[in-house]
């Protein structure tokens, strides 16, 4: 087989992939994140704020024990005010879990690749550092989430300093938070 064929090949196998996604809005937009990443979606839970901390972390939520950051994905986004109601998508981001407020909970879809196009320098004043792609889906456009990127290496650092005292005192049962 010759390198000119290779391309072609991986072209092929790539357009046959279907990719899942838990879709979720945000406002009037809809957002997805890969469903491998995806904990568990949880109804709104207490949140226990942290001092200094960037305003679009809402805080702590205790889940079954676990004290698991929370971000409202409106703030870091520029959504205007948040919804009376909302959900949490616990995911995956390296070994810690992660909670993202929502405003709705949509559906689980599956999308061919081809399905997925490469976003824009800027889409809908979001940076592309945020988005892995957006996704077709009937007469939608899925904004699709780059869960690694949702936090810089300098938030994330903060977010566990400021966020272990309060795992610790759990673990240790000195201070149980009830929800």
């Amino acid at each position: 087989m010759n390198s000119d064929s290779e391309p072609t090949l991986k072209t092929a196998a790539k357009e046959g992939c279907m990719e899942k996604f838990a879709v979720f809005k945000i406002g009037n937009e809809n957002f997805g994140v890969d469903i491998a990443r995806v904990v568990e979606i949880l109804k709104s839970q207490k949140v226990y704020p942290l001092p200094e901390l960037p305003d679009f972390v809402s805080g702590v939520i205790n889940v079954r024990g676990d004290v698991i950051p929370l971000l409202s994905l409106r703030k870091r986004f520029g959504v205007a005010a948040d919804a009376k109601n909302w959900h949490i998508i616990i995911i995956r981001s390296g070994d810690e879990k992660i909670g993202l407020m929502v405003d709705e909970i949509d559906k689980i879809i599956s999308l061919p690749s081809e399905k997925i196009i490469t976003p824009p320098a800027m889409f809908k004043g979001l940076k592309t550092e945020y988005l892995t792609g957006l996704g077709k889906e009937e007469d939608r456009i899925i904004i699709l989430l780059n869960i690694d990127k949702l936090l810089t290496a300098e938030e994330k650092i903060a977010l566990k300093e400021s966020a272990d005292p309060v795992r610790d005192s759990i673990s240790n049962g000195a201070e149980r938070i009830e929800e």
